[in-house]
């Protein structure tokens, strides 16, 4: 595993290494937080869901109120929490300084992911997603508990600003001059259907990334080297250029997989948290359909 993807996934073997070697008192050098996130657009029962199997010790979280904040026209269906929303949540799932985190989920990462990104973003610096999630850890044959997880209290501080994020402008600027992706499936990018938000279509001169693409058939990402060569095709490399990536999906939630995604390729990028959600309800924007940026 390369330095950049360590970073970002951990593989069921490693993590249950981890978790039984993992006993000290020190946060920074006993077991990982586990933290359960399981949500896909319209799924309504993740917390049934996480009752009846999921990593032992794991801790569920509500991506709708614990990792957003109060949806609005304005600023989107996922806008960030406020730090003192998140310190909040965090220390209810028992984080404290220093804690290292897992987060997983049933669909590929690509909710875990909006975990990941949120905590990176708020300061935590060892938050990892594992790979494969679930699925993955019962493939292994390892074993599921049910019911709560209640941990103690935890007393982490979050600050905002340590991931670089887009607002509709600078996501604007960066379509023309840089590469912002749009990272929803291809028929919304291209305007065929649109489920959720008030228009359909993409921001013009984005370009179409389907976060899907980045993993393989067993939901696990895509190796390095497959994922470099499928950014390259987009016109990406470890060096974007002055300019610089950003990416941006229906509402922030699968963009912070895409992030992810480019982090393990060597590509940094910022995330638009409003996206298509935000963009959409404003009519000022304009929006482009078909194929083509």
């Amino acid at each position: 595993m390369t330095a950049a993807r360590e970073q970002v996934l951990v593989g069921v073997d490693e993590l249950v290494a981890d978790l039984q070697l993992g006993t000290g008192p020190d946060p920074a050098t006993g077991a990982p937080v586990l933290l359960d996130v399981r949500w896909a657009l319209g799924m309504t029962d993740g917390h049934e869901r996480y009752l009846s199997g999921h990593l032992p010790g794991a801790v569920y979280v509500d991506l709708e109120t614990e990792l957003a904040s109060t949806p609005s026209p304005e600023h989107g269906r996922h806008p960030l929490p406020s730090a003192s929303e998140l310190q909040a949540s965090a220390r209810r799932w028992g984080l404290r300084q220093g804690s290292r985190v897992v987060v997983y989920d049933t669909v590929g990462g690509t909710s875990a992911a909006r975990a990941w990104w949120v905590l990176r973003y708020f300061g935590l610096d060892d938050v990892r997603i594992l790979d494969g999630g679930l699925p993955a850890w019962v493939r292994a044959g390892q074993a599921l508990e049910v019911g709560e997880v209640v941990r103690g209290p935890g007393d982490v501080v979050v600050r905002p600003g340590h991931l670089p994020v887009l607002d509709a402008d600078e996501a604007a600027d960066l379509a023309e001059d840089g590469t912002l992706l749009d990272a929803r499936a291809g028929e919304r990018y291209r305007g065929e259907v649109e489920p959720v938000d008030p228009r359909a279509g993409h921001v013009p001169g984005a370009v179409s990334a389907p976060t899907a693409e980045n993993l393989a058939d067993d939901g696990t990402f895509l190796p390095d080297a497959a994922l470099r060569e499928r950014f390259a095709d987009l016109g990406l490399t470890a060096d974007p250029g002055s300019a610089g990536v950003g990416v941006y999906c229906g509402s922030g939630v699968t963009a912070s997989h895409e992030v992810a995604a480019l982090a393990c390729a060597g590509v940094p990028a910022a995330l638009y948290p409003g996206s298509w959600s935000q963009w959409s309800n404003d009519e000022s924007r304009p929006v482009a359909t078909g194929p083509r940026p």
